[in-house]
């Protein structure tokens, strides 16, 4: 074993490890990633990386025999994990914003499959999320977490993250939430694009507002934006309502618009729907 692919073993223990500490319990992974990890041959043929471009360009005359094991090197998925891992790590550390940095509990990176074809964007973490370091877990959390589970997935599948990975701060208040500012989102912006880079998801979904505005920029209010295909970094974008807004407003109709943006989730993605699934929140 070559001494930097046990450097990438021991970060992706170290992830893994860290992972099983905050309570998560399965981790979702692509097939090509498990059949990779498991073809233990390819770690010892894998060309240096000077004759890797003759072989990318060798692959794509027909005439050439296949040479897929050395391209699909194994340790890709490591890297991956790697990587996510020292990301993860600067984000833990970062003191950007000193006000921030000095007033949250916890840096609340993200959670789920770092393989997810889906990932979820909301704005900020509440005091919920600042105190158990995982983004969405309070009563708007639970309620995402039904909407990811009505799809046919579950957290595990998906990936979800936050604009901003700290609290913003509410001096002189004992509760309530407030919305980060510019210069928050853009500051710290960043780490976010490092996940999706990372991830390479197949569909973004933004929750809420300040998602959309934190990811878009300044655009029209969600009410007349969701439910609309946006792009965001050459990955399909689809803004919708944050979970919060439908605790508060609990209309039939308002639930179904959600879940008609969910369902064109669903269709980008090639999942297979029901036709229980198509008419929830229908009326009778």
């Amino acid at each position: 074993m070559s001494e930097s692919y046990r450097q990438l073993l021991d970060a992706t223990i170290q992830h893994v490890e860290g992972l099983k500490a905050r309570g998560v319990r399965h981790l979702a992974v692509a097939p090509e990633t498990l059949r990779a990890l498991a073809a233990p041959a390819a770690r010892n043929t894998a060309p240096p990386p000077e004759s890797r471009s003759h072989l990318t360009s060798a692959a794509t005359n027909t005439d050439s025999p296949p040479v897929q094991s050395a391209i699909r090197n194994p340790q890709s998925a490591i890297e991956k994990a790697a990587a996510f891992a020292e990301l993860q790590k600067r984000a833990l550390a970062c003191v950007k914003c000193p006000h921030l940095a000095s007033s949250r509990k916890s840096v609340v990176f993200g959670v789920g499959s770092i393989d997810a074809q889906l990932m979820f964007v909301g704005e900020a973490p509440g005091a919920d999320e600042d105190e158990q370091g995982e983004p969405f877990v309070g009563a708007a959390g639970q309620l995402l977490t039904k909407i990811i589970q009505a799809t046919g997935l579950s957290r595990a599948d998906v990936y979800i993250a936050n604009i901003l990975k700290c609290r913003p701060d509410t001096p002189g208040q004992s509760a309530g939430n407030r919305k980060p500012t510019t210069d928050e989102m853009q500051t710290c912006i960043p780490y976010l694009h490092e996940q999706i880079d990372l991830i390479r998801p197949k569909v973004i979904v933004a929750l809420g507002a300040t998602a959309v505005e934190g990811l878009l920029g300044k655009t029209v209010g969600i009410t007349r934006l969701r439910g609309n295909w946006r792009e965001y970094r050459g990955t399909p974008l689809m803004p919708t309502y944050h979970p919060a807004y439908l605790l508060r407003n609990q209309s039939l109709a308002t639930k179904r618009e959600v879940w008609e943006d969910m369902l064109a989730v669903m269709e980008k993605l090639g999942m297979p729907i029901s036709e229980k699934q198509r008419n929830f929140f229908l009326k009778g």
